[in-house]
């Protein structure tokens, strides 16, 4: 499993019982997850004491509760980033900090590069791994159909520094978006994309990705040089496991560019039991 332990402004303080704790800067929260089907005793004291709990209900969904006086959103960093943080709907915060080791790893196949790079970043969220390559003076287009997640991306570049960076912002769906690159004829060094388990389109498509990945890499391959550094593709869904998107990729991207692949899942240190959380999964297409 791949995992940092540079995070100093985020920590997972313990998990049980289908919950996290965990520390965002000076703020603790308790979150549910339910990979955490263990029920080990929840020693800590600040299971008692977290600044806001997030309570499930069994309809769905479920509603924040604060328990104590909290900013509408506040700051925490990573190295030399720095991401802006709020408790919003289904117990989401805005950022995934198990992403950094893949934030890390961008950065120094960029750095390693030795030329100017080129990065499409889809499905991009609040652009955690946008600002990572443009810490790098990378080349990024971020690409997300949220045009609020795509405003708080740009808060985060704004906030680390890199908002003149060389940047496009595109509010749109992403297979559109590659379709329309293709035609283009744009091509890109490095393609990341975290996409949905579920979701719908503007016009109703219904987008499930294990039906969608595999025709999605496909397509994403027109948009790579001969050269091209690497793909990377994460997955938050039970039923894609990084094997399977390993092999993905292997039967896509290195059948076509050769290079080798590899996945692993990813994970978070926990303090409290020194082991090690899993959090998602990757994998990734590199140019040997």
């Amino acid at each position: 499993m791949r995992y940092t332990k540079d995070w100093k402004d985020y920590e997972l303080i313990d998990c049980s019982d289908g919950e996290k704790l965990e520390r965002w800067g000076n703020i603790v929260l308790v979150r549910p997850d339910p990979q955490v089907i263990w029920k080990t005793p929840k020693k800590n004291p600040l299971w008692r004491k977290a600044d806001a709990y997030y309570h499930r209900s069994k309809s769905g969904g479920g509603e924040w509760e604060v328990r104590s006086k909290m900013p509408p959103f506040w700051s925490i960093n990573y190295k030399d980033m720095t991401f802006n943080i709020k408790t919003m709907g289904f117990k989401h915060t805005g950022l995934f900090p198990e992403q950094a080791v893949n934030w890390d790893y961008t950065r120094e196949v960029i750095r390693k590069a030795g030329r100017p790079v080129k990065v499409l970043n889809l499905f991009a969220y609040t652009g955690g791994a946008t600002v990572a390559p443009l810490m790098e003076n990378a080349h990024v287009v971020h690409v997300d159909a949220s045009k609020g997640m795509t405003a708080w991306a740009k808060e985060n570049a704004i906030s680390s520094g890199v908002a003149d960076g060389s940047v496009r912002w595109i509010v749109d769906d992403c297979i559109k978006f590659v379709q329309r690159e293709i035609r283009r004829g744009n091509k890109y060094d490095i393609i990341i994309m975290d996409p949905p388990s579920y979701g719908r389109g503007p016009g109703g498509e219904v987008w499930k990705l294990e039906d969608e990945v595999y025709g999605f890499v496909e397509l994403c391959s027109e948009l790579l040089y001969e050269d091209s550094l690497m793909m990377l593709i994460n997955s938050y869904t039970t039923g894609l496991s990084s094997s399977v998107m390993e092999y993905i990729l292997g039967a896509v991207i290195k059948k076509k560019f050769g290079g080798k692949v590899s996945s692993s899942e990813i994970g978070l240190p926990v303090t409290d039991s020194g082991m090690i959380l899993p959090c998602g999964a990757s994998a990734i297409w590199e140019k040997e």
